[in-house]
């Protein structure tokens, strides 16, 4: 490719492009590791995206209007902390460069969320980024139509490449965007024909091209590195009703002796090499130098963003105070403050009514009184919305036709959804909730794991949560899922026993600032356990004692969800015997294991023997069976040893041995 022809024809362009290149060569030198190709590749959409479209300000990285920048092949991160630098984001000083992928560093080896200001997303799983991008879509076209054009109207732009284009995940984000015609989103694809292996063509030979426009989507094909290619496709994309893909055919780790390799997509340490690639580009700085002269260029394009946020400022102190104080609200996601007397309400009616419901109906009937309420809540099913039962009354359809409805039918989607969810959140004045059978956070899993990961409070509401789904068997069936998802930090896994506790599980879900939440919640109906109304929320503490021993305490039985009701009926017959026996209930191990030491020993004190009872498999309990002084030779578990089978619910509990009988054959035996 002819690099002095590029440089002759745009000198500035290609001046500014030629700093992110760069300055990749240099942190993915010094850090011996990284990927510089894809930065190489890319830089020049970058930089006609940053010059003349991307609205931010540096200044104010959280601006609720701006512009979002995804980065979905995350491995190509110094792309975005160039990008940063150069644009003068306080997080992003020169000694943040130099310091790539160390220790302590806001620049990790792939973005992350939190770490710095103006990455909007962690990325680095391929597939995430450009789902996440979804999910952002969503949340700017329901605000859109809420909030009206003067105070919501900005784009999602994404860089993916043909890593991110292969992964399942992409391709239900693509069919779901092209669906809801997401108009402000936009993906440059990155069409190097390179991945680690070699050429993309040992592996796909789909046409990227006619796959999108399949789903609904406007494409294009440019040159990207021309940048009046560039300029023209932004320009024709902004103006479709489609969501976008331009496919940039690029040269990866261009001007480099690894162009066009697979080298070239991982780190370029040889010093040769690097400095005859500078020359190439006519480069004559030193090690992370940045003329002053290219660094004022590339913070002079943050000015058309600070000019936008000034208007659009003024444009908010034009809303009545009250307006201005429910964006704020729902921006900064804030609960409203009549959430907490609303659960109060809702706990007392179910604790005097006293109803058998499955847990499933009782979420929908927190819903229900929850929605009307916050109206920042959007939720959906990946196709299972009777069965979920996650939508409510007044929530309305999100359609094409209708943007300002709040429940989204994901189709058969379970990954896409997740991610989306994320996106959602992370946008900002959205609480992003979806639903599946719990056994399907199989195929949530990667988009979970990064809920937790970035801190998004998004909440998982998964149905059918044991062997008591009944009939549909084994493959439906979740026994180790309770199991995985405790196993993953910095996620709460709520199973709620009934109403009351399903009421105290979702306010907890939508007060979290920086944990995702999962709803683990029955087929089948469960008695009311709590019959005597408190305003606190126990589900708060993770596990409470819901009822004491008679006489001295000799046994505790700990259980969750459905099976509490069976803890409760083995302690009549134990309190039959003189055996005197409390059942705790453990909505949250999660949140139970968090508490201090003195609150732990107070439900759990040592001395009486334990029995757990749960419908699944053992792995996570033993924490509780053994721990605070707990003994080996003094606990059993009641649950699953291996997978379910196909047969009503009763029949598959007798079978398996979750029963009363059972635990107090096991609790019995222990003393």
């Amino acid at each position: 490719m002819d690099l002095t022809a590029l440089r002759t024809a745009h000198p500035e362009h290609w001046m500014k492009a030629a700093a992110i290149r760069a300055l990749t060569l240099d942190a993915v030198a010094a850090a011996n590791s990284g990927h510089s190709g894809m930065p190489m590749g890319m830089a020049d959409v970058a930089t006609v995206l940053f010059t003349n479209h991307l609205n931010f300000d540096p200044a104010a990285p959280h601006w609720a209007n701006r512009d979002r920048f995804i980065l979905s092949a995350g491995h190509g991160s110094m792309l975005l902390y160039a990008l940063l630098h150069l644009t003068g984001y306080e997080d992003f000083p020169l000694e943040q460069i130099k310091n790539f992928r160390q220790w302590g560093a806001r620049t990790a080896g792939h973005p992350e969320f939190g770490h710095g200001r103006g990455i909007e997303v962690t990325t680095g799983p391929l597939g995430q980024g450009i789902a996440n991008s979804v999910g952002f879509a969503i949340a700017e076209e329901i605000q859109r139509a809420t909030w009206g054009t003067a105070i919501v109207n900005h784009h999602t732009y994404v860089m993916a490449g043909d890593g991110c284009l292969m992964e399942g995940i992409s391709q239900e984000a693509i069919g779901l965007a092209g669906m809801q015609e997401l108009s402000h989103l936009i993906v440059f694809f990155d069409d190097n024909d390179i991945t680690i292996d070699g050429k993309v063509s040992i592996a796909d030979k789909t046409n990227q091209m006619e796959r999108f426009a399949a789903s609904g989507w406007h494409v294009q094909a440019i040159d990207g590195h021309n940048p009046e290619e560039i300029e023209a496709a932004i320009v024709a994309a902004k103006a479709d009703k489609r969501p976008s893909m331009i496919a940039c055919k690029t040269h990866i780790a261009l001007g480099h002796a690894a162009q066009d390799t697979s080298k070239g997509h991982g780190a370029l340490t040889d010093a040769d090499q690097m400095k005859a690639a500078k020359a190439a580009y006519g480069w004559t700085a030193g090690a992370f130098e940045v003329p002053a002269d290219i660094k004022a260029q590339w913070e002079a394009t943050a000015e058309r963003g600070k000019t936008a946020r000034a208007e659009w400022q003024a444009r908010v102190e034009k809303l009545s105070a009250a307006k201005q104080a429910e964006f704020a609200r729902a921006q900064g996601g804030e609960a409203p403050k009549k959430l907490a007397a609303t659960i109060r309400a809702f706990k007392k009616q179910a604790s005097e009514e006293a109803k058998s419901v499955a847990t499933r109906k009782s979420s929908e009937n927190v819903l229900a009184v929850i929605n009307p309420i916050m109206p920042e809540t959007i939720g959906g099913s990946a196709d299972l919305t009777g069965s979920n039962n996650t939508k409510t009354a007044d929530m309305g359809v999100f359609t094409p036709d209708n943007r300002k409805g709040r429940y989204i039918h994901y189709g058969i989607r379970e990954h896409g959804m997740a991610a989306a969810m994320n996106g959602m959140a992370l946008h900002g004045g959205a609480r992003a909730y979806g639903g599946t059978f719990m056994c399907f956070t199989d195929y949530a899993r990667g988009a979970m794991r990064l809920s937790a990961l970035m801190g998004v409070p998004a909440v998982y509401v998964m149905t059918h949560d044991s062997i008591g789904l009944g009939e549909d068997g084994p493959t439906h069936q979740p026994v180790e899922h309770l199991s995985m998802l405790r196993a993953t930090p910095n996620t709460h896994v709520f199973r709620p026993a009934d109403s009351v506790e399903t009421a105290e599980a979702w306010e907890l879900a939508l007060t979290a600032d920086t944990t995702p939440s999962v709803l683990a919640l029955s087929r089948q109906n469960l008695p009311t356990v709590r019959k005597v109304h408190t305003n606190k929320n126990m589900t708060a503490q993770g596990g409470y004692v819901l009822a004491d021993a008679e006489g001295k305490r000799q046994v505790i039985l700990i259980a969750t969800g459905s099976e509490v009701e069976i803890a409760l009926k083995a302690r009549e017959a134990l309190q039959a015997e003189g055996i005197g026996t409390r059942v705790v209930s453990m909505p949250c191990m999660d949140i139970f294991l968090a508490q201090d030491e003195a609150t732990r020993r107070k439900v759990l004190p040592a001395g009486p023997v334990r029995v757990a009872i749960e419908a699944g498999v053992r792995q996570s309990w033993d924490m509780i069976l053994m721990g605070e002084r707990g003994n080996a030779k003094k606990a059993a578990f009641v649950g699953m040893e291996g997978f379910g089978a196909s047969a009503p619910a009763e029949v598959l509990y007798e079978k398996f041995g979750i029963t009363a009988e059972n635990v107090v054959a096991q609790a019995k035996n222990l003393l």
